[in-house]
């Protein structure tokens, strides 16, 4: 492992040990993505810079606005990056209101949306860029309807903000979904990793990389064919790197980050481990490259991945405590 690399990985660190005691009423893994988005930024996290843009959203939004909901730190840590937060919260609001104008439903995948929109074209692109956001998740929905939903909102932006054709990239999932069936049995995972694969125009052999690094993985004991990691790899699999250097960077990371305080096994499961050191392999990765379009790709997505997957963690989460307080309700 590169020596800059492991040095994000020990900002990483040292950023969740300082968020770790702040914003009480935030779920524990928010707060490690939020010490992440920064180590991707090569900075030392601004706990008071994060809490007044916190407090910002909450003086310009409802009660029950989604920018309230679970990714409201991720939201308040993107922007006190920006140089001008609430000039960038008044654009996020303006595209979150457009995006409803589409009839995109209210969600923190929604909210997450607007803020990508809002800080990567300009207001005079922004129409365009909801119209096509509203285009192609209707295409990826008319192809894959009882797959696609509200987290594919954020793909769906991304390719919005890409000069991919709607039909190009569409049969362009379609064709990487059919040939990825069969090798892994998450159907989401396998959506999100063509969507991927599509938005970095690989080469016909990117499908062969996935399964090849997958393997190698694998022969390592490392699984990033699970549920919530499965993007991860196909975000690995674009970067033109031998297999057998990403395979030793992420076993040399999670051995390196499960032995830091605060990510033992009893407080981060393996798979959010695996992502994170992932995400700072891949992060590291693309900027060696001269591959304008794979660097792109990576470091516009893999936050993008993490928020999605974050997200599904802990609607996951809610739901197996709500499904455990309402059997134990019924069975007293």
């Amino acid at each position: 492992m590169e020596k800059k690399t492991k040095n994000k990985l020990a900002l990483f660190v040292s950023n969740a040990q300082v968020i770790r005691g702040e914003f009480r009423r935030h779920n524990a893994m928010t707060k490690r993505l939020a010490a992440l988005i920064y180590a991707q930024e090569n900075k030392p996290i601004d706990t008071e810079k994060i809490e007044r843009c916190y407090a910002l959203m909450k003086q310009n939004t409802g009660l029950f606005s989604s920018f309230r909901g679970n990714m409201s730190l991720c939201i308040a840590t993107m922007l006190s990056l920006s140089p001008d937060p609430q000039g960038m919260f008044d654009k996020t609001l303006q595209v979150y209101g457009m995006l409803k104008a589409s009839k995109l439903r209210s969600s923190d995948y929604l909210a997450v949306t607007a803020f990508q929109i809002a800080s990567q074209t300009e207001p005079a692109n922004y129409q365009n860029a909801v119209d096509r956001t509203r285009e192609f998740y209707d295409a990826m929905k008319k192809r894959n309807f009882f797959i696609t939903g509200q987290d594919d909102y954020i793909f769906a932006a991304m390719f919005a903000l890409s000069d991919i054709g709607v039909a190009s990239g569409t049969d362009r999932i379609a064709e990487i979904i059919k040939r990825l069936k069969g090798e892994f049995w998450s159907k989401y995972g396998i959506q999100t990793v063509a969507q991927i694969l599509a938005l970095s125009n690989s080469c016909d052999d990117a499908v062969s990389r996935v399964l090849s690094l997958r393997d190698a993985l694998k022969a390592q004991r490392i699984r990033l064919d699970k549920e919530y990691t499965l993007p991860t790899l196909g975000t690995l699999a674009i970067l033109p790197v031998d297999c057998n250097t990403i395979v030793a960077d992420i076993a040399e990371g999670q051995q390196v980050l499960r032995e830091q305080k605060g990510f033992g096994s009893w407080s981060v499961t393996k798979q959010e481990l695996l992502i994170y050191v992932a995400a700072v392999t891949a992060s590291e990765h693309a900027k060696n490259t001269s591959n304008d379009v794979v660097t792109a790709t990576v470091s516009t997505s893999i936050t993008n991945i993490i928020i999605a997957q974050q997200v599904a963690m802990m609607m996951a989460v809610i739901m197996a405590t709500s499904v455990a307080a309402s059997t134990a309700a019924a069975s007293s």
